[in-house]
């Protein structure tokens, strides 16, 4: 028994250190990725340029008519703006790229976070914390996504710091103030993206549950309409503000993006939202036949791998066996988000808690709201797995939990069971260090994305005019190495 002891812990270290290495190197991976990625690569990059350098040259916010992305609200692309002043007003390149490593510490810093709140939930388990941080860092889409010239992880990091800050207040007795502090950083999220707003419902819903299921409903509900006034001061004015001046608080169908109006599928039926096609786990990109009807099927593949192929090439020596390997070993992860995610529910059944049920309510509002988004916008283009990142938390904390309680049970009972999952952890974070290393082992020189038209063959081939702008566009040539 002694034997088996020590076997067991020299493995767990073993563990362990492996697993603190590859933390370092994809922390240096982030910030490399970001200095080396082709500046005009990435989901929306020129449109995002437009926007930021309409911001630095005039500070105006842009009509949303002119530019791709000026319908989107303002914060990340002021911070921008406001990076490039700071530095003295220099050539683009060196804009993005603060941008970028900007954009990368603050979503370092929300790993972090999880990882801290982790360890002061559950102090009798210190590798479930290394593990909830491990299952973001080592996460594709949090990885790309960091390189590229976009809100998406500024704002999912936003959302992180207060549903945190929201859970640590459940569990304690914190004054009214730090729900206005929570709504506060909650409307910076607001004022990032739109779905901001379902952090406000949810995070506003779990305190109204504290009040209801103990705390007393005042205490609930000062809390929530604290966070609520926080939200609307720094984020909900600029939505009234764009209702008063255009008529809407979010536009849609704009002709600056008649595009996509083009792009296949074109429309979704439910068959669509209950399909899981094979091709989601090898690699396969969205234009598949199988994948081009299949939504999660789609976000699958965009979450664990590049299904849309802005950051991987189209094709390469070894692309799809790196693929197979991510998409089926992607499923440990994603497999115990959903068992933890089912004991959670388990739990409010069984007594409502409002640690669970903010985890919960964000989940399902999501999850909602993308269904609901993808259905409004069938194209393939609108199926990303960057929408849910906002789910980080929820992932981490339930995945974490899950593994963590399924390494206990198999380690006392069939130690090779234990062994085989870690070391599938192990390889799957591996192997997505080395394909998500821009420059690396794949590297991507055609065109960003995939050429629905030339794939569609009732649509109009791709004009060579817009190879040739993107070429000469100011923030696509790649940073010197």
């Amino acid at each position: 028994m002694n034997e088996f002891s020590s076997t067991s812990r020299r493995s767990s270290r073993f563990a362990m250190a492996a697993v603190l290495a590859l933390g370092a190197v994809a922390i240096g991976l982030r910030f490399r990725n970001a200095w080396v990625y082709p500046l005009g690569m990435g989901f929306d990059a020129q449109g995002n340029w437009a926007y930021i350098d309409s911001l630095r040259s005039l500070w105006v916010l842009p009509d949303p008519e002119t530019t791709w992305s000026a319908a989107h609200p303002p914060l990340f692309y002021a911070l921008s703006a406001a990076l490039s002043f700071v530095l003295g007003h220099p050539e683009p390149h060196a804009v993005v790229i603060a941008t970028r490593f900007f954009s990368t510490a603050v979503g370092l810093g929300a790993i972090g976070a999880i990882m801290v709140w982790v360890r002061r939930f559950d102090p009798s388990q210190p590798e479930r914390a290394w593990l909830s941080g491990a299952l973001v860092l080592f996460l594709p889409v949090h990885i790309y996504m960091s390189a590229m010239l976009s809100e998406e992880i500024l704002v999912s990091s936003l959302r992180t710091f207060v549903v945190l800050g929201v859970l640590t207040d459940l569990r304690g007795d914190s004054g009214v103030a730090r729900a206005w502090i929570w709504g506060v950083l909650a409307g910076l999220a607001l004022l990032t993206k739109l779905s901001g707003l379902l952090l406000v419902i949810a995070a506003g819903g779990a305190y109204l549950l504290a009040g209801w299921s103990g705390r007393g409903v005042r205490w609930g509900a000062v809390r929530g309409l604290a966070l609520g006034l926080g939200a609307f001061c720094t984020g909900g004015w600029f939505y009234v503000y764009r209702w008063w001046t255009r008529g809407y608080f979010y536009p849609s169908g704009l002709e600056i993006h008649r595009i996509m109006f083009e792009m296949p599928p074109g429309e979704r039926t439910l068959s669509d939202y209950f399909s899981f096609p094979f091709s989601s786990l090898t690699g396969s990109d969205l234009l598949t036949a199988d994948l081009i009807h299949s939504v999660w099927g789609s976000t699958y593949a965009t979450i664990w791998f590049d299904g849309h192929r802005h950051f991987l090439p189209l094709e390469a020596p070894g692309l799809m066996l790196a693929g197979g390997v991510i998409g089926f070993l992607g499923l440990i992860p994603t497999v115990a988000f959903v068992i933890g995610s089912i004991r959670g529910a388990r739990r409010m059944v069984k007594k409502a808690n409002p640690i669970d049920g903010l985890l919960l309510g964000l989940i399902v509002f999501n999850l909602a709201g993308y269904a609901l988004f993808t259905w409004r916008n069938p194209w393939f283009a609108t199926l990303k797995g960057s929408y849910l990142l906002g789910l980080i938390a929820p992932f981490a904390i339930y995945a974490s939990e899950s593994l963590s309680a399924g390494w206990r049970f198999l380690r006392d009972r069939a130690q090779v069971g234990a062994s085989l999952g870690a070391a599938g952890l192990l390889i799957l974070w591996i192997t997505v260090t080395l394909t998500f290393a821009s420059e690396g082992v794949f590297s991507k020189r055609e065109y960003p994305g995939l050429d629905w038209r030339r794939a569609s063959p009732n649509r109009p081939p791709l004009p060579d005019e817009e190879n040739e702008s993107l070429r000469n566009s100011p923030v696509s040539k790649v940073h010197p190495r």
